[in-house]
């Protein structure tokens, strides 16, 4: 293929061609002038006088044929093992008799040389998608987190010192659970992404019931509304508060088409789930809270930072807000 720094372009080419075949020139005298070998001269000579100025054009250097080339059968192989069992160039190339570098370059090939690219469920290639503007499609869901006692818990102090912190917040509560073990509960976290911008929408609620889901609802379409995001779609999986008719009927009030994921298959929902691992990190478990309430009141800064300030990485390093610029109807 030519380049910007070749010797001979296509048009450089006809050029040299066309003085040997149509002026005259000799082949030494015509490469002389573009400053190559005679014989490349020669060789696109031949090619104007057999093809014309199709001839010109760059070919492939792809051989005819390739004696050494890895058959059909061990490339299925190849890529079964790495399907089905999730094995690297070595572990592959050892059960097969390969060399590592030859199993790495059929990987390449069929595009499965990094395991991001394979389901760790299934061992299918992704299939990554997004919808074309912000409110098509909203992900929801819920993720828990256990409360923390006072003073802290086990992700950052000893299991002994946690225990005693649990101890100490049962006594102070009043909440003790079977057999009088100290009980903290839990932070039912609920979570709304817009698929096309990966803005974010989180409540800290006390349950996952049908009524709890259905306010949450509400309350984020009107969110989104207030950013010029009209919600069309929701996406959920199918937990009993997304099965019920509170659900069913709040979605047919506001408009909403409800759609759910097939049962036992969470990467349909990726984008929240890998959403909940950012919240987790970033938010839940961040650094040391002394209580569920300082951990609680932190929360709206952050996804503050999620949204406004935090580059993604899957919408090019621009923060979600960033993409409500260019809503439907903003461009013509």
């Amino acid at each position: 293929m030519s380049h910007a720094n070749a010797a001979l372009t296509p048009r450089a080419r006809l050029r040299l061609a066309q003085l040997i075949v149509d002026g005259g020139w000799t082949y030494a005298a015509a490469a002389k002038m573009f400053m190559v070998a005679p014989r490349t001269a020669k060789k696109w000579a031949d090619r104007y006088r057999g093809e014309g100025r199709a001839g010109m054009v760059d070919r492939s250097s792809r051989p005819r044929t390739s004696p050494t080339k890895t058959p059909p059968e061990v490339v299925r192989q190849i890529v079964r093992l790495r399907w089905r069992h999730r094995l690297g160039p070595v572990q592959i190339a050892g059960q097969l008799g390969l060399q590592a570098s030859t199993v790495h370059a059929v990987l390449v090939r069929c595009r499965i040389n990094r395991l991001s690219h394979i389901d760790r469920v299934t061992g299918e290639p992704l299939r990554r998608y997004e919808h074309p503007h912000p409110g098509s499609l909203i992900h929801v869901d819920v993720t828990k987190f256990s409360n923390i006692p006072d003073g802290g818990g086990h992700k950052f102090l000893s299991r002994q010192q946690s225990k005693a912190n649990a101890v100490a917040t049962a006594q102070r509560t009043g909440k003790r659970g079977k057999e009088s073990r100290p009980l903290i509960g839990t932070a039912f976290v609920h979570t709304v992404i817009d698929d096309h911008s990966r803005l974010a929408y989180a409540e800290i609620c006390t349950d996952e019931r049908a009524a709890t889901a259905v306010g949450v609802l509400r309350r984020a379409v009107a969110w989104f509304a207030e950013r010029g995001v009209t919600v069309e779609r929701v996406l959920s999986d199918n937990g009993s508060c997304y099965r019920s008719f509170a659900w069913r009927d709040a979605c047919g009030e506001l408009g909403i088409i409800h759609k759910r994921t097939r049962p036992y298959r969470p990467q349909t929902n990726g984008k929240i789930e890998r959403f909940h691992r950012t919240l987790a990190d970033g938010w839940a478990y961040a650094r040391l809270y002394d209580s569920t309430d300082q951990r609680n009141a932190v929360l709206p800064a952050w996804l503050h930072f999620y949204n406004h300030h935090r580059a993604h990485s899957a919408i090019g390093g621009r923060p979600p807000i960033t993409r409500l610029t260019n809503l439907p109807g903003h461009h013509t």
